[in-house]
């Protein structure tokens, strides 16, 4: 069950000048709170002295005369491209959020599902190596999906605006294969939703072969009597089968939570599509002025 209390987030400068991390602080014990708390303290404490003169003398205080002898260029350092991974069990809402993500802050949308098949599309190396396991019945290694990864977080795009990794890693050899290639997430985002709620979802959820088009019995149901009668369920998309789901989903999940948990944020997603956006972006905006306040104290 998820907790509908959100986990405070503090991102906070060290006293020696280095960013901290985003460490969850304990929930609300209510469980009907939809509220998100972030506390960002940003503690100077370090004084800087430029003094040739006297090495008591603090930057506050520099006379003018002092900063013409003795002039300090701030050269704005460009701001490091974000780096987002975001994980939900089926039905969670994640697709609609990586929408609403990657429109607003630009960053490269990376889903690894999409990769595969766009890989195997393009007769890539990694895409060949896919598609004689899948041929043969095997699952992809691990090996091959996260090189899959690795080669698109690497293009000049996903460098130059930052990306979001959706739905990946799913276990915990994922995540150290990627940290071993340098990929860490600035911020894990964990969409938190009930398990009743998203066997509703699921269970409701039907698709229009003749357009692709998914529907929902009773959030989105078709326009005419036409498409209703048209429309099929998917295999797996029944309670038995979704449950199963999310027994793997939450096992996977926990192991990736233990080496993220420094950068971890649960999102309430019982909650509708505007107010799960409203909390990650305020996340996020917590997480770009915490960035600021470090660049700035570097430049001193």
């Amino acid at each position: 069950m998820a907790t509908s209390s959100l986990s405070s987030v503090n991102f906070g400068v060290r006293s020696n000048g280095n960013r901290q991390g985003i460490h969850q602080m304990p929930s609300s014990s209510s469980s009907s709170s939809n509220s998100t708390h972030l506390s960002f303290p940003f503690l100077f404490r370090n004084s800087y002295s430029f003094s040739s003169r006297s090495r008591q003398t603090r930057f506050l205080s520099l006379s003018a005369s002092n900063y013409r002898t003795s002039p300090r260029v701030m050269a704005a350092a460009k701001p490091e491209p974000l780096k987002i991974m975001i994980s939900g069990a089926p039905a969670s809402g994640k697709g609609t959020q990586c929408e609403l993500i990657t429109k607003k802050y630009d960053l490269v949308h990376v889903a690894a599902g999409d990769l595969l098949r766009a890989e195997i599309a393009s007769g890539s190396e990694n895409g060949n190596r896919a598609k004689e396991h899948m041929e043969t019945g095997q699952l992809v290694p691990n090996e091959i999906v996260v090189m899959m990864v690795k080669d698109r977080l690497l293009q000049p795009d996903s460098q130059e605006k930052g990306w979001l990794l959706d739905g990946y890693p799913r276990s915990s050899s994922q995540s150290t294969a990627l940290e071993k290639f340098g990929f860490r997430p600035d911020l894990f985002i964990l969409l938190e939703v009930d398990e009743e709620i998203l066997v509703e979802r699921v269970v409701g959820r039907r698709l229009d072969p003749v357009t692709g088009k998914i529907y929902h019995l009773k959030y989105s149901p078709p326009e005419t009597e036409e498409i209703a009668a048209r429309l099929t369920q998917r295999f797996d998309d029944t309670e038995e089968k979704v449950k199963l789901r999310l027994r793997t989903h939450h096992h996977n999940v926990e192991a990736v939570l233990s080496l993220y948990e420094d950068v971890t944020f649960k999102v309430n997603g019982n909650v509708e599509i505007e107010e799960v956006f409203a909390q990650i972006d305020e996340a996020f905006t917590k997480l770009l002025k915490s960035r600021e306040e470090v660049s700035l104290a570097a430049q001193i």
